[in-house]
């Protein structure tokens, strides 16, 4: 039995952070419970990813209607374009990772940013290196923390993928809120790492069991949220202090319900043979 101490443990239970890991556990199994997930779960799913890639394009500055997400084909033309086809990509390429997730999640991180950097950027798929900058599309909400600098981001992304390799006892809220705020902030690639860090989030979200259909669109309820106070709650991750830790998750916890009331209005239309 490893008596490695389990760094995230003490995070469940931080002031607010029970109270939000029950409140989304409960919102969860409620759209788990809908009568349409039984018989069109495939459905819900679909359309829960093409809300959550629009929720996380809009997040990285891209502001597309859901309908104009839905219509289009073509994603190479201007930025918000290209922002778009990016988190299309990412959304579709996250299912497929679940397996290597658990084993080897730095290799997962290559890929995703592989995936969504296309062939825009020549160090595509490998962490930046000392001197180098991130050059996001547009601005996005992390655009105003410091950058940290290479070395900080190679041991701080090594210690994240122990933590995942090695498991932990807090809740699946908890991981994947310290995945996607550790990404956020560090911005380990040269571009795209918004996108990257919220379809980490997902995969974390997925793989732990606690939306194993992936019918909770994190991205869209941080969307929902606003730009202003995703970039307000990171910065409390930032600063790392307990109340800035504990808000950062609750914000996490608020975005998956508002995935969970997307996907249940889904499937209430579905119900009524309106979509």
């Amino acid at each position: 039995m490893s008596t490695t101490p389990d760094p995230l443990a003490p995070l469940g239970a931080l002031p607010g952070v029970p109270e939000a890991v029950d409140s989304v556990r409960k919102a969860v199994d409620r759209v788990y419970g809908h009568r349409i997930m039984r018989r069109r779960s495939n459905e819900i799913t679909s359309e829960a990813a093409l809300r959550g890639a629009r929720g996380s394009a809009v997040l990285s500055g891209a502001e597309w209607a859901l309908e104009e997400v839905r219509r289009r084909s073509d994603f190479s033309g201007d930025a918000e374009a290209r922002v778009v086809g990016a988190a299309l990509r990412l959304t579709a390429e996250a299912g497929q990772l679940l397996s290597i997730w658990r084993q080897s999640p730095l290799r997962v991180l290559a890929r995703l940013h592989l995936v969504a950097a296309a062939d825009s950027d020549e160090a595509a798929g490998r962490p930046r290196l000392a001197g180098e900058p991130v050059d996001e599309p547009l601005d996005g909400p992390s655009s105003a923390l410091a950058l940290p600098d290479a070395d900080e981001v190679a041991g701080r992304l090594e210690g994240l993928s122990r933590i995942v390799v090695a498991g932990s006892s807090a809740p699946a809220l908890v991981l994947a809120s310290v995945v996607h705020g550790e990404l956020a902030v560090l911005r380990p690639f040269g571009s795209h790492n918004g996108l990257v860090a919220r379809a980490a989030e997902r995969i974390v979200l997925v793989g732990s069991g606690l939306d194993p259909k992936s019918v909770c669109p994190a991205e869209a309820g941080h969307a929902e949220l606003g730009r202003d106070a995703y970039a307000a709650a990171l910065a409390g991750y930032a600063s790392g202090t307990a109340e800035g830790l504990a808000a950062w998750i609750a914000h996490c916890g608020k975005a998956v319900e508002l995935g969970v009331r997307e996907s249940t209005a889904v499937c209430e239309a579905l119900q009524r043979g309106a979509a």
